[in-house]
């Protein structure tokens, strides 16, 4: 059975604040291989990677689905463009913003009301990524 995954590197992170892309940057995938040894590997030559959050048994769904639909809502660092990527696709800049409307969204829809300032994390920003990349499975 196939994984989806959002992974992040604290190098590739340092790396695109230094380039001026953003430090919210996520890798997003599908494996069917053990995800620890996916991670181990890792991408484009930066270390460190960490499962951030994982969705098993994704049937119906490859790889280069799941990166088009969230690059319909979220920027994808291009590539050809940073040639340190290396051709690695499925690399996402996420904002905060985008993260917290989300949120308020989902919490609205379901209706539940919750007054405070939102602090987005890690896992919020996967959580994005995976029901972004789930949309229309």
């Amino acid at each position: 059975m196939a994984i989806l995954f959002v992974a992040r590197s604290p190098e590739l992170s340092q790396w695109a604040s230094d380039v001026g892309v953003s430090k919210h940057v996520y890798k997003l995938g599908i494996t069917e291989a053990p995800i620890k040894d996916v991670l181990a590997a890792g991408w484009s030559g930066f270390g460190g990677w960490s499962l951030v959050k994982k969705l098993e048994k994704i049937e119906g769904l490859d790889n280069d689905t799941a990166i088009e639909r969230v690059s319909s809502r979220v920027k994808m660092i291009e590539p050809n463009l940073y040639p340190r990527l290396r051709g690695e696709t499925g690399i996402f800049k996420v904002t905060p913003a985008q993260v917290e409307n989300h949120i308020v969204l989902t919490r609205a829809l379901a209706g539940t009301q919750e007054s405070g300032e939102i602090k987005v994390k890690h896992p919020e920003f996967a959580d994005y990524l995976l029901h972004n990349a789930m949309r229309g499975a």
